[in-house]
Order: structure tokens, then C-alpha cells, then sequence
């Protein structure tokens, strides 16, 4: 159906990127990549200790080198982290594949990442809800760039989600634009 094209999940963080991407890409046949974890192991440390250490732009650029190699490679799913739309040189190959916007409310994402924010550094905050409207409201723009968008409901399970997703691949991808 894809003839090898990749897919690239894009949203914010909790939406459920890696969870539906590592369903999608068994479904499809495809072998499953995150970007997060290829970081980690690019920097030898975990990406919050990047951003403590070396900042938000050194893990910006790696996230964009990650991002390049990446997309060189055919028939994958790849979960990418919330803010590479952000930068315009990553839609260079974000374009290599379809690109799909997992849309997630901002309470779902709170709810989802409360327990997980120590390991989120932009969330290191005194408001974290706050911050993931900002957030939202900055790359929303962004987001909506994408070849699919996907609203995800507040109760709906990950399968649930790659199910949905898998026939809006089948129904809205033309066979011509992937030649």
C-alpha cells in the first residue's frame, strides 16, 4: 500500500507517539523507530541531562542529525519528539514520508504526564498545565502541516487509535503521491 514510504508520528509529548507508532508499524509490516531514545544513545546521557547540561538547542541538533539519518532509511514508523516541527530544515524530511499528527486535549496530556514530568524538562515548571497550553499554542501551527491529523479521545486505547489511523492511511493516501 505504502510501497516502503515512511511515516513520521508528530504531536506533543504524551500524545502516544511510540505507544501507536510500535502498534501502526506492526500492522503495516514496517520496523518501528523512536528518535528519543537514538538521542540518548547519540549524547551517551538521557535527554533530560542534555537539556540540564547543554541545553535545549544541542538537543535541537540532535534531534535534527537523528532526524536526517533516520529518514535515508525505508519502511519505518517513526515516533519523533514534540517540538522537531518546530524547526523548518526537520520538515525537509519529515516530507520524505507522511507525516501524522496524533492530536491529544491538553487535560488528557496533563492527566498522562503528572506522573512522568520529572523526566519531561520543559515541564520543570510551576505550572506544567499551563505550560503544555503554551507549548500546544506555539506548535499547533506546526502540527496541523501534517498529511493526517488524528483527534485522539480522552478514553481511547492506543490500539484503538493505530486501528482508526491505519484505515485513514488506506482512505486518504492516493497511490500517485507516493511514486
Amino acid at each position: 500500500m505504502l510501497n516502503g514510504t515512511n511515516i513520521f508520528l508528530i504531536g506533543m509529548m504524551g500524545a502516544g507517539k511510540s505507544t501507536v507508532g510500535k502498534h501502526l508499524a506492526q500492522k503495516l509490516g514496517y520496523n518501528f523507530l523512536d528518535t528519543d531514545p537514538l538521542i540518548e544513545k547519540c549524547a551517551g546521557k538521557p535527554i533530560p541531562e542534555i537539556f540540564a547540561k547543554d541545553g535545549e538547542d544541542t538537543f535541537r541538533d540532535l534531534e535534527q542529525q537523528v532526524l536526517s539519518q533516520v529518514s535515508a532509511y525505508t519502511r519505518l514508523v517513526v515516533a519523533t519528539g514534540g517540538g522537531i516541527v518546530m524547526r523548518s530544515l526537520n520538515w525537509s524530511h519529515l516530507h520524505d514520508g507522511i507525516v501524522v499528527w496524533i492530536d491529544v486535549p491538553i487535560e488528557t496530556l496533563h492527566k498522562r504526564l503528572k506522573t512522568a514530568s520529572e523526566q519531561r524538562p520543559l515541564l520543570q515548571t510551576a505550572d506544567p498545565l499551563q505550560t503544555l497550553n503554551d507549548i500546544y499554542a506555539q506548535r499547533r501551527d506546526r502540527y496541523a502541516q501534517a498529511d493526517i491529523s488524528i483527534m485522539v479521545t480522552a478514553n481511547e486505547t492506543s490500539e484503538a487509535v493505530c486501528d482508526r489511523l491505519f484505515e485513514m492511511i488506506q482512505t486518504r493516501i492516493a497511490p500517485d503521491r507516493l511514486k
